[in-house]
């Protein structure tokens, strides 16, 4: 696009073609100027015009979606009933001869109470429901704690090689750690190896499976966790199921859990029973008890 400057330029050379004096010359160029001023400030002005009619147009527009917002309203509606109230009242005064009216009122816009709005957002009923879930979670938590409070008998077998069976009556929220804890101070004055031990250096084997340290007797209990060779939340044993019944039937009965060193483990793993062990992983269900690894 040509710039208006040039353009003014052109017109200026054009008007001063030939021999002029300077102040004809001088009297072109204001003249060129002045019309260039003229026709900005026109151009400005017609700006201003537009932009202020863009915001006429815009505020009428607003006022009269207000209007339609007002006539709509029920505050509208009542105003409108009580003006034609003290119009009829005005005319009955003026007409009291006349035989008086009721006045007239116009039917009023409400809630059908036959409509189901209970899917409709209710804060009341929002409140209450809350109120009740955290009645309902405290007297859960409550017996939850009872739960992890109950005492209970765990049979288990200090394991060397060979098994040294010994019982311990702990709470049910017991973690193995703790458990292995309190194992190894009956222990430790039976068995010189355990002496200089610490609880995170045993091992707690229950139905072929290595049970992590941080697992409590209650999250096994509550799940009803199952091993390779029997359920995880039996912790009685009163016979060997591997010799007086059938291993893979669902049984209360379930081997005495093992506690043993885990450098001895790590020593004989590759030796039955413990190339059996495994670590415990929640995810993995185990369809039948098996007690050996022979394939039938």
């Amino acid at each position: 696009m040509i710039d208006r400057k040039l353009i003014y330029h052109f017109l200026f050379q054009s008007s001063t073609i030939g021999l002029v004096t300077l102040d004809e010359m001088r009297a072109k160029q204001d003249t060129v100027i002045k019309e260039r001023e003229k026709k900005i400030a026109q151009r400005k002005a017609e700006k201003e015009q537009k932009k202020q009619e863009e915001l006429e147009a815009k505020r009428a527009q607003k006022e009269l979606q207000m209007k339609q917002i007002r006539a709509l309203s029920f505050l509208s509606n009542e105003a409108e009933d009580e003006d034609a109230e003290e119009t009829y009242s005005d005319t009955d005064t003026d007409h009291g001869d006349e035989k008086s009216c009721p006045p007239f009122k116009k039917a009023k816009i409400g809630k059908n109470p036959d409509v189901d709005t209970s899917f409709l957002p209710d804060r009341e009923r929002e409140e209450e429901e809350n109120h009740l879930r955290e009645i309902l979670r405290q007297e859960w938590v409550t017996a939850q704690e009872a739960l992890k409070n109950e005492e209970m008998e765990v049979t288990y077998s200090y394991w060397d090689g060979s098994g040294h069976r010994r019982t311990l009556k702990i709470n049910k929220g017991t973690t193995i750690y703790q458990f292995l804890q309190r194992c190894l101070e009956s222990l430790r004055n039976e068995f010189g190896e355990l002496r200089t031990v610490t609880a995170d250096q045993l091992m707690y084997v229950k139905e072929d499976l290595i049970l992590p340290q941080h697992y409590s007797f209650y999250d096994l209990i509550v799940t009803k966790a199952r091993g390779k060779s029997g359920p995880l939340f039996a912790f009685t044993a009163r016979d060997d199921i591997r010799i007086t019944s059938d291993a893979s039937r669902e049984k209360e009965d379930s081997h005495a859990g093992k506690v043993l060193l885990r450098n001895w483990y790590e020593r004989n793993k590759h030796i039955f029973p413990a190339s059996r062990w495994e670590p415990y992983d929640p995810n993995k269900t185990y369809s039948k008890y098996t007690v050996s690894d022979k394939v039938k």
